[in-house]
Formats: C-alpha cells, sequence, structure tokens
C-alpha cells in the first residue's frame, strides 16, 4: 500500500477581502498561525505522508507562489486546473494522476487548504483510521466531525448507526439547515461534512465510472492516456462537486467520526473560534488599540486601528484601505467585492 495526500488549494477566499486577491487568496495567507493556510496544512500532514507523495491542487495563476511557498514538494506534484470546474473533476484527475504514478492500490488522503486544525495529532490518527477502513472495505470514507455548536453554515452527515463512535454507512448528507434544524440534528447523532476524503484510487475511480456521467469523457481520457491538464479538462467536464457527483449517488459511503478541533475558516468572523482571545472576547492581528470593546475581529496589515465602546464589529485595513462591517455580515462579502468591481475596480 502506497499513501498519498491531495490538498485542495485553489478558489480566492473573497470573504477575506481586502486581504485576499487573486494573486494572494485565503490559502495564502496567515490567518490562524504565523504561516499561511496552506503551509500548516502540508507540514500537519508531512510526518504520514512524504512530500514526494503530496500533491496540490490548484490554478494556473498561484504555480509559482505556492512553489515559492512550498520548496519541499516537487513541481510535478503541483497541478493547476486550466479551469474550476467542481470537486469531483479535481479529485478524479488527481486520483488518475496518482494511479499512472503508482498504481489504483494506493489511497488518496483529500483534505482542504483553508482549515483549522485544534490537535494535530488525533487529526492524523483520524486519518489513518479512516484509511484502515477504506482498505478493508472498499469504501469511499469522509471523516464526520462531532458538532460542537448547531451550525448552519456546514453540510451534515447522518449515519446509519446510532453509535457514532464507531464507523459507520452514511444514511445521507443534509445541505446546509437552518439553525432550528442543525440543533435537531445535532442532537440526533448528526455529524459535520468536513470534506475530508480517504479512499483507495480504484475504488474511487470506478465509483467515479459509475456515478459520475459529468466526468464520463474526461475519465475515459484519463484511464486510456497520459491524465495531463490538458487532456482530461480538454474532454467534456461537467461542473459538479464530488459531493453531489459521487458521494449522494453511491452506497459505499462511510463516514468516521472525527473529533480534533476542525473548523472551516470560511470568513472573519470565523477567527473568533480559532486565535486567541483578549478577557472581552476579542482578535486582534497587528497594531490596533481597544477600549470598552467586545467580540471584535481587527486584523491592521497597515497602520494603526483605534476602538472605543464598539461590539461585534470586523476591521480590516490593507494598502490604505479599511474594510468595517460587523461580525455577522462578514460572510456575505463577495457582494460587496462585486459592488465594487463595478463601481470602483481600482479598488480590488
Amino acid at each position: 500500500m502506497s499513501r498519498w495526500a491531495v490538498v485542495l488549494a485553489g478558489g480566492v477566499g473573497s470573504r477575506f477581502w481586502p486581504l485576499s486577491t487573486p494573486e494572494r487568496p485565503k490559502q495564502l495567507l496567515p490567518l490562524v498561525t504565523d504561516k499561511p493556510l496552506l503551509y500548516d496544512t502540508v507540514q500537519r500532514l508531512s510526518t504520514i505522508v512524504d512530500p514526494a507523495h503530496t500533491l496540490i491542487l490548484t490554478s494556473v495563476s498561484l504555480i509559482k507562489p505556492i512553489r515559492k511557498l512550498l520548496g519541499n514538494i516537487p513541481r510535478e506534484n503541483i497541478l493547476a486546473e486550466p479551469q474550476p470546474v467542481g470537486t469531483a473533476a479535481a479529485l478524479t484527475w488527481a486520483a488518475l494522476s496518482i494511479a499512472q504514478r503508482d498504481g489504483e492500490e494506493a489511497t488518496m488522503l483529500c483534505v482542504h487548504a483553508d482549515w483549522a486544525i485544534g490537535d494535530d495529532v488525533v487529526f492524523r490518527e483520524t486519518l489513518l483510521r479512516a484509511e484502515e477502513v477504506a482498505i478493508e472495505t472498499h469504501s469511499l470514507v469522509t471523516v464526520g466531525i462531532v458538532p460542537t455548536r448547531p451550525d448552519p453554515g456546514f453540510g451534515y452527515i447522518q449515519p446509519s448507526e446510532s453509535d457514532t463512535g464507531r464507523p459507520s454507512r452514511v444514511k445521507r448528507f443534509v445541505e446546509k439547515p437552518d439553525r432550528a434544524k442543525a440543533e435537531e440534528m445535532r442532537n440526533n447523532g448528526y455529524l459535520w461534512n468536513s470534506g475530508i476524503f480517504v479512499w483507495r484510487v480504484g475504488d474511487f475511480l470506478n465509483e467515479v465510472d459509475e456515478h459520475t456521467p459529468e466526468l464520463a469523457a474526461a475519465l475515459r481520457e484519463g484511464r486510456t492516456g497520459d491524465p495531463e491538464a490538458s487532456r482530461f479538462f480538454g474532454s467534456v467536464v461537467m461542473p459538479v462537486s464530488v459531493d453531489v457527483g459521487v458521494l449522494e449517488r453511491t452506497n459505499k459511503v462511510v463516514v468516521v467520526p472525527g473529533d480534533f478541533g476542525w473548523d472551516d475558516i470560511g470568513t472573519w468572523a470565523a477567527l473568533s473560534r480559532v486565535r486567541s482571545k483578549d478577557e472581552f472576547g476579542n482578535v486582534t492581528s497587528g497594531d490596533s488599540h481597544l477600549l470598552d470593546c467586545a467580540d471584535n475581529v481587527v486584523h491592521a496589515d497597515s497602520g494603526m486601528v483605534v476602538m472605543y465602546g464598539v461590539n461585534d464589529l470586523v476591521v480590516v485595513t490593507r494598502n490604505g484601505l479599511t474594510l468595517v462591517t460587523t461580525t455577522e455580515r462578514a460572510s456575505d462579502l463577495k457582494r460587496l467585492v462585486d459592488s465594487l468591481s463595478v463601481s470602483s475596480p481600482e479598488k480590488l
């Protein structure tokens, strides 16, 4: 058995504007530690996966900064998609690349580059347990996170077994619910859909072949020849996520529970859950001074931020530009960025 890691590192992360840009997206920003999220992700995996067996899936524009950041990852392991067409295509392309180099018996540990992990040791132990299950059962394994709150921002997984401490066949996936439904599902043993996947390359490709017509032509091209980007993505590839295109259509998905302080760093407000706070719940980075303030997120990339008597705000400064919003509205920055691209594109 040979083990590979696949790190999904595409996207811009517009909800971290103005710090994130197309040239320096979220995964290249030091949002949780003093190192970029992608760097932390690869380091976290390095004790169980050799850098030579680590693939980074990204966009063409990010090849150079990622090579500079991850000097121990071989150039041929940075796979650049010509255009984003969903996680099903990205992971299928990665699986074909691994199959060509190492055969279909190899395993894939698939993660995203923009997560916070509280306990790296338990995280790795959970991945290895998921790998054992994938090998023993020839299943597609997903790691479901034990919820710590009724969060409507996440998808949920219903295990078929009542004992959620053990691996279990997945009964169903649930898209992002409202808060009341999220509370009910949490009480009934549902798990968060983390997007962590583990499987044997051949098992995954077989399920794609059987259940994902959106990738039929690309898969056929990749399995009969060299799965280079121009051939794979030059075929008919319909955008679809791996959840919708594969996992929700097969009965071979097993969920392994995970409890290691996982969090999706999706918005500025999320930093209050994963970074150290002062005694009033404020999270700050850079030069700032707060008085009579509570539950704020401040990132001063340039200049100094002074706040007095305000709560629940997000304040970000960068290169003479200042963003001020509420922690509640911080999840909707894409609308703001889209409006600026029309009225003031020079601000982006």
